[in-house]
């Protein structure tokens, strides 16, 4: 032993490695705190079974209330931990000052929201099968094959990177506290009035094409489209984008580390 020769070799792990250890420690953060797990898992599972056993109460229109209600829970699951959670969880860490202590490690900034990036998209996953196993033994058949697969998996993926930029954006821009008021509100009005789990052509005529334009509305009528054998929602892909793109350059231009 005391003829090896011992080098040093002080520098960064590599970024992809960052990345993985971050989302790691964000995604367990994520599942410690019971608030957010009752937003992300509980909540959704509830609105799902409740609604599933009062379909004959409430209009949902053509169709089984399962069949209804199962997209709107995924979208509702995708708003829920995108962008309520993200938004909250951010906007406290920049108020602790944790931002700003890790934009100070050699992890990049672009790196700590590639993180918190994937650490949501680990959440969703998980949402999504609890999710689709409760409702399929509930008695959700979805239709369209491959092409309905394709289609669910481009709008939540659109759907996540648009509610994640909004999140940042109001995040980034406002005081912690203001934030979780802000963020519990638009999950509150969204989810009751932004065509999450009633179907578009229950609104008004004259509310529908607003409702439609929602990222929420978009996100939940795609998935309902989609899962009915409608084909590719293009349009719905076409919103989701757009608001992405533009709550992308809002976040950029607005986001404050501290």
């Amino acid at each position: 032993m005391s003829g090896l020769a011992l080098t040093p070799a002080p520098g960064a792990a590599p970024l992809s490695r960052m990345v993985r250890a971050q989302a790691a420690l964000e995604t367990r953060l994520l599942l410690r705190n019971g608030e957010q797990v009752v937003l992300a898992v509980v909540l959704p599972v509830l609105v799902l079974v409740v609604g599933q056993q009062a379909g004959d109460l409430v209009d949902l229109g053509a169709g089984r209330p399962i069949d209804v209600l199962t997209p709107g829970v995924l979208a509702l699951a995708v708003l829920s931990t995108a962008f309520t959670s993200l938004a909250i969880t951010t906007g406290f860490e920049r108020r602790y000052g944790v931002l700003k202590r890790l934009g100070a490690t050699p992890l990049p900034r672009s790196g700590l929201l590639a993180g918190k990036a994937l650490a949501v998209l680990v959440v969703e996953a998980g949402q999504v099968a609890v999710i689709g196993l409760l409702a399929a033994a509930l008695g959700w058949q979805p239709t369209g094959g491959v092409v309905a697969v394709a289609s669910c998996v481009a709008l939540i993926l659109l759907g996540t990177a648009c509610f994640a930029a909004l999140g940042l954006a109001l995040a980034g821009s406002l005081r912690a506290e203001a934030t979780l008021a802000l963020a519990n509100l638009a999950y509150v009005l969204l989810l009751v009035g932004g065509g999450v789990l009633v179907p578009l052509g229950r609104y008004p005529e004259s509310v529908q094409p607003v409702v439609e334009l929602l990222p929420s509305g978009a996100l939940a009528q795609g998935l309902r489209d989609a899962c009915t054998g409608g084909g590719v929602p293009l349009l719905a892909l076409g919103v989701l984008a757009a608001w992405a793109v533009v709550g992308a350059l809002v976040a950029g231009r607005t986001f404050r580390w501290e």
